[in-house]
């Protein structure tokens, strides 16, 4: 690394010289160790505790068009209560809405410790002013958001504006005021792996204490191998700086199998310390269902109907 942690945010050069002298990432190698953690089999009563763990991860969703106040409110009810017939299935970390969708969200989870977050920042493309960003932001926090998932101007980024884009990161995390701020990065339109570790410095550089894949609206969006570059990303970030980060993988994450890769590879790159949704969510609501009837099975013996389960 050639330029010092305290002067990378003085320019654009400064930056480029920082993010450039990261180390490169050896694509096969992360590949094969994606792969092979892929691979890892556990125990029945480790799965048991690991269905459990990744379901109070779930950052449970919904972000179409479409979406009315009594959708919301559905989704808030199995947020908090994800199998009504067993109260010890453990709520979910999290809804996440649009910004006009915040303040009902906000009501229906009261009291639950459900976290409300809100995309803003011209979700999902991210191609608006500043000053529209920074009003999404304030509206969505005013209405009551615990959390904000902020897109990044991948355009920017790619033309190599890396000021632009952190200043962006700055301005958004200074608007979230105590909520907290998860960094997309959108990593399906980064191409390399390169570019996806130093998008993840620069979010973390700008102060975002997540960072996120994705979207969940481009393809391919939290493959294994991303997701590893990131956790190695936030490793090495806590060890040069001392400030620890989260990290949420999101869209394609659709099965238990999925889940509990993800929760290896938590566990074998950065430490049990990550297993906790204060520091590691999953951004796939497809998921809840099928964890859900795994969980089932695993109790008594019987697969639940797809039917049984609220489809979401």
């Amino acid at each position: 690394m050639t330029t010092s942690l305290t002067d990378v945010a003085t320019s654009n050069v400064a930056l480029r010289s920082f993010l450039h002298g990261l180390p490169g990432v050896d694509r096969v190698g992360a590949d094969q160790r994606a792969a092979m953690l892929g691979t890892r089999s556990i125990k029945t009563t480790a799965k048991a505790r690991a269905i459990d763990l990744a379901i109070g991860m779930v950052d449970l969703t919904t972000l179409e068009g479409a979406d009315t106040p009594g959708k919301v409110r559905a989704m808030c009810a199995k947020a908090v209560r994800p199998d009504p017939a067993d109260p010890s299935v453990p709520r979910v970390a999290a809804v996440c809405v649009y910004p006009d969708m915040v303040a009902g969200a906000a009501a229906a989870v009261k009291g639950s410790g459900v976290k409300v977050a809100s995309v803003a920042t011209a979700f999902p493309s991210g191609r608006s002013s500043l000053d529209v960003k920074i009003a999404d932001t304030t509206f969505a926090v005013a209405a009551g958001a615990d959390e904000i998932d902020m897109v990044i101007d991948r355009g920017a980024f790619l033309s190599g504006d890396y000021l632009k884009v952190y200043e962006e990161i700055v301005a958004i995390k200074a608007a979230c005021g105590d909520a907290h701020l998860k960094v997309i990065l959108e990593t399906g339109e980064l191409s390399t792996y390169d570019n996806v570790r130093r998008a993840s410095w620069l979010a973390m550089l700008a102060g975002g204490d997540f960072i996120k894949t994705s979207t969940g609206k481009v393809q391919p969006a939290a493959t294994v191998p991303v997701t590893l570059v990131m956790l190695e990303a936030v490793r090495d970030f806590l060890a040069a700086t001392g400030r620890k980060v989260g990290v949420k993988p999101a869209g394609g994450i659709k099965t238990t199998k999925d889940a509990i890769k993800m929760l290896v590879l938590v566990n074998e790159t950065v430490g049990d310390g990550w297993l906790d949704p204060d520091w590691f969510r999953l951004g796939a609501s497809s998921v809840l269902n099928d964890l859900l009837m795994q969980r089932q099975k695993m109790a008594t013996g019987r697969y639940a109907g797809p039917d049984y389960f609220t489809l979401d």
